[in-house]
């Protein structure tokens, strides 16, 4: 009897998964079997000792990370740790987006050596930070780089680098958060069983029939007296398993930081989505509660488009520590006030979006810009704020199917922005191609920073569109834009509790695309509270069975066909999934196009 059924295993399929074995392991995440040593990475024991060290003796630490929805994460996971074993010497510094920008800088660093800070901990940056780590060394500040990004030929000189991109690890595509989280399980792993190499060269001994009884006994009680105070403090304060309940924070960071949902990255998610849906967080319980959000039934969908934005609303509107303030607050009262003034400022941050898109749309219709795009687009305007200028970038790829840059004005008067690519080339390796245009830049390579000058601005657009077809990616011929041919009579809960298997989805896994043909469309009605920018469309086939399909932020002319009309035959092309809108539970089409 076939162990899966034929709907599931054809979306498998389209997965590269081709064998029962091979389905069970994709299907069925195990967190012993999918996470791995945390030791594969190069530095993590002498990361793991310094900071024992440092713990050992009430050192200051200070943890630096970035201001999105990957590094706050990363820096209430680090946090929770310390507060966990009772250590409290230790300080969260996030950079102002609109004032610092991104990254390690000088004036923050002056800062921590007036306070005698002894060592450093960054999270989701600092790989690029040569000359401000060479800065913090030279003041006695021992900096530890935790990062993912892509490393520069010239590493700092920090006192230890875990990223998975410079060493063997495995899962090169960890995120920011996910990398702090094997930081956590390394100093467990650390306290309970010691210096891990000791004892692995005591197994080795033993494996090799050598007596030494006495010697084993000496060497494991050793490495575990070595930071007495601090593998007390984590020993009896820290139960086997405690560091799961940090995988809301690492898996919100791998879902919100688009890495490829795969290996090591699906457990994340995975087993970050369980622990989300019963979530002891007072921060967001608040902000489920007032969004509307049963976290019973959390989806990625509701992470990504609800609750990721308001957390990266804080360093676009904001201070990003308001973000870190809720997702590490155990007030009920502080977290309500809050949820309430995230929710605030990310419906500012919209209108504030949809103004810069009005001016780009403006610009755009005076260069003619439908018949005269260039292969990359650079557009910007000091008064655009810095904050919001990745949203407008992701935007505009969504709409011209290529690279992006969106530069503004930050409140130092220093030209900054974001870019973003649909896949057809690096962003990184598009800048790296044109670093003399720029005077920083770095990200990943669907998306970046970067900072120029007035007087380069006028050229950009030029040297990148050039520079594009020296780089661009080899085209490969699509087999299809969809997984498979459905009937609306299959939109049903059999079928989506299969699809529901595949979850959580995103990047490297992405939501199957159904192809529904010659479906007519009998009704449509738009809805929303901003005069109705979003769209349901209700559908019905040749006999008769019927749909209904949502597609948000969408006009009657969003779509490959002309303009919809009722009583139209169109191809449909949607994904779908269970609604829990007001608590009623409803399946439904989302639309991905009409043609």
């Amino acid at each position: 009897m076939q162990k899966y059924g034929d709907f599931l295993m054809q979306l498998l399929q389209k997965r590269g998964i081709s064998s029962v074995e091979e389905a069970d392991l994709f299907l069925n995440p195990s967190y012993e079997r999918d996470f791995l040593d945390p030791f594969l990475m190069r530095d993590m024991r002498t990361v793991c000792e310094r900071i024992l060290q440092a713990i050992d003796k009430d050192e200051n630490i200070l943890i630096y990370a970035d201001y999105d929805c990957d590094g706050i994460p990363g820096a209430v996971i680090l946090s929770d740790f310390f507060q966990k074993i009772g250590f409290t010497n230790y300080e969260v510094y996030i950079p102002e987006r609109n004032i610092e920008g991104y990254g390690l800088n000088l004036p923050a660093i002056e800062g921590f050596i007036k306070k005698n800070v002894h060592l450093l901990i960054t999270i989701d940056l600092g790989i690029t930070a040569v000359e401000e780590v060479d800065v913090l060394q030279k003041e006695n500040i021992d900096v530890i780089i935790t990062d993912h990004h892509l490393p520069p030929e010239v590493l700092p000189k920090a006192f230890a680098i875990l990223n998975p991109k410079i060493d063997q690890y495995p899962s090169k595509m960890l995120c920011g958060a996910g990398v702090v989280f094997k930081l956590v399980q390394g100093l467990i792993t650390f306290a309970e069983q010691g210096d891990i190499e000791a004892v692995k060269d005591i197994q080795k001994k033993e494996k090799e029939n050598i007596e030494i009884e006495k010697e084993t006994d000496r060497q494991g009680e050793e490495a575990n007296t070595k930071y007495p105070k601090a593998i007390k403090m984590i020993k009896e304060n820290v139960h086997i398993g405690w560091e799961k309940w940090l995988l809301d924070m690492a898996g919100m960071a791998t879902l919100s930081d688009m890495v490829p949902l795969l290996g090591e990255n699906r457990a994340i998610s995975f087993f970050g989505m369980k622990v989300l849906r019963k979530t002891p967080r007072a921060g967001l319980q608040k902000l489920f509660s007032k969004m509307k959000i049963d976290f019973r039934y959390l989806s990625a969908d509701d992470l990504s488009f609800m609750i990721i934005p308001k957390i990266n609303a804080a360093s676009r509107m904001d201070s990003p520590m308001r973000a870190y303030e809720l997702l590490s607050s155990v007030d009920i009262a502080k977290a309500s006030a809050l949820a309430e003034h995230l929710i605030k400022i990310s419906d500012d941050r919209k209108t504030l979006v949809k103004g810069i898109m009005r001016e780009v749309h403006k610009i755009f219709e005076k260069k003619e810009i439908t018949e005269s795009i260039r292969e990359v687009i650079v557009i910007g305007n000091p008064q655009w704020k810095v904050g919001v200028l990745g949203l407008v970038a992701g935007k505009l790829v969504d709409q011209y199917k290529r690279p992006v840059f969106v530069w503004g004005a930050d409140e130092n008067d220093c030209i900054r922005g974001s870019c973003r690519s649909p896949g057809s080339v690096s962003v990184v390796e598009l800048m790296s191609s044109a670093k003399d245009y720029f005077n920083e830049f770095g990200g990943h390579e669907l998306a970046g920073g970067f900072s120029t000058s007035r007087e380069k601005v006028p050229f950009l657009e030029g040297v990148l569109s050039k520079t594009f077809f020296e780089i661009k990616k080899e085209e490969t011929k699509e087999n299809m834009r969809y997984d498979l041919e459905m009937k609306l009579s299959e939109v049903n809960m059999k079928n989506w509790r299969d699809l529901e298997k595949l979850e959580p989805f995103g990047l490297g896994n992405p939501k199957p695309i159904f192809l529904f043909k010659s479906v007519i469309i009998e009704k449509i009605k738009k809805f929303g509270k901003n005069g109705g920018e979003h769209l349901e469309i209700s559908f019905r086939d040749t006999v008769g069975n019927k749909g209904v399909a949502i597609s948000f932020f969408s006009s009657l002319d969003s779509f490959s066909v002309n303009t919809l009309a009722e009583g139209m035959s169109v191809d449909l092309l949607a994904n779908f999934d269970l609604s829990r809108f007001r608590g009623r539970a409803e399946l439904r089409l989302r639309v991905v196009d009409v043609f």
